[in-house]
């Protein structure tokens, strides 16, 4: 791939990128992609031969910007194993709240299932963050299967948030009391003190 190519190409994925920011996953089009990249509606084609490719890329992007995030949260968490599960957690919330079209993206069936998004490198290290934290929050537990857990306990809260399902269930005006109903159910209290064995 040429330079101007991977050019072109990274254009058509910014397009994308501010696209669904603006829009929502469903106006992502191959045509309206291409009019906002500034270019033929033929040509994501020869940089993505099927439409599930872009939106892939796309979604990559997400991946990356929450993966950042993640290590950002990490680095400027303290040593407190739960308080560093609770800071990944809120930075989780927080992006698919303010990046609701993404974050859908990111999840959609068949983009994951379609193989072209990467998993391995994509949300397994992001998975991997977390079971590291979780480990060192309850040793006692198998942290694998408490992660994935509580995982699709944010993803559900999140999901449930962005429909705007729980305010009306709940009476909260914000998830922070729901956040962090989902971490003692996972975890136990905060006060909790656990040693391995």
């Amino acid at each position: 791939m040429t330079p101007s190519d991977a050019g072109l190409r990274d254009r058509l994925v910014d397009a994308g990128v501010a696209l669904v920011a603006a829009e929502g996953a469903q106006a992502l089009t191959l045509r309206e992609i291409a009019r906002r990249a500034g270019v033929s509606h033929g040509a994501p084609r020869r940089y993505f031969p099927t439409h599930l490719e872009l939106l892939s890329a796309i979604a990559r992007r997400g991946f990356t910007d929450l993966g950042a995030r993640a290590r950002a949260t990490l680095d400027a968490a303290d040593d407190d194993p739960r308080g560093r599960v609770a800071a990944l957690a809120r930075t989780y919330l927080g992006f698919a709240l303010r990046n609701p079209g993404m974050y859908e993206l990111m999840f959609r069936h068949d983009v994951l299932e379609s193989g072209r998004l990467g998993l391995r490198d994509t949300s397994l290290p992001l998975f991997g963050l977390l079971v590291e934290c979780v480990g060192r929050a309850r040793p006692d537990l198998d942290a694998r299967r408490v992660t994935g857990a509580l995982w699709a306990n944010l993803h559900g809260l999140a999901q449930l948030w962005c429909w705007g399902s729980l305010q009306l269930a709940t009476g909260d005006a914000d998830f922070g009391p729901l956040l962090e109903a989902c971490l003692t159910a996972h975890l136990g209290p905060e006060d909790r003190t656990c040693t391995a064995g």
